[in-house]
């Protein structure tokens, strides 16, 4: 069980120290998002309700741990760790940023900067997963 709470809290700091380089610190992103100030909350606005995103987020960190654990079949633990965050990443860019992207009044640049992004944030998590894990 222990294993499972280090290897989420891995993923979880993982995910938001990338998050916070590729949204937070890279002006082209920033500029991008700015463009879709009716869409999106202002950097104000995000810390009062980032707490609960927070939390979400290691709940949801938290559940995949679990699936690698139940799933991983042996073999090197950062082999097997960037394979399921490639998986987990491919799955939210086709369920998350795409479908965003239909679903919300923003460009195809914004769209491509963020399929980037989380795919390598989640690529980095599920590394972190597999390596704290272990075998």
């Amino acid at each position: 069980m222990m294993h499972l709470a280090l290897a989420t809290l891995a993923g979880f700091v993982t995910y938001f120290v990338l998050g916070g380089v590729f949204f937070g610190v890279l002006p082209a992103m920033r500029a991008e998002f700015a463009k879709y100030p009716a869409v999106y909350r202002s950097a104000d606005a995000i810390k009062k309700v980032m707490p609960a995103g927070m939390l979400a987020m290691l709940v949801a960190i938290g559940a995949l741990a679990v699936l690698y654990d139940r799933f991983y079949r042996g073999g090197p633990c950062l082999i097997a760790g960037a394979e399921f965050g490639a998986l987990v990443g491919v799955f939210a860019v086709g369920s998350f940023v795409i479908h965003n992207h239909v679903n919300l009044n923003i460009g195809g640049k914004l769209t491509l900067q963020q399929s980037i992004a989380y795919f390598i944030e989640w690529v980095a998590t599920g590394v972190a997963i597999g390596m704290v894990h272990g075998g």
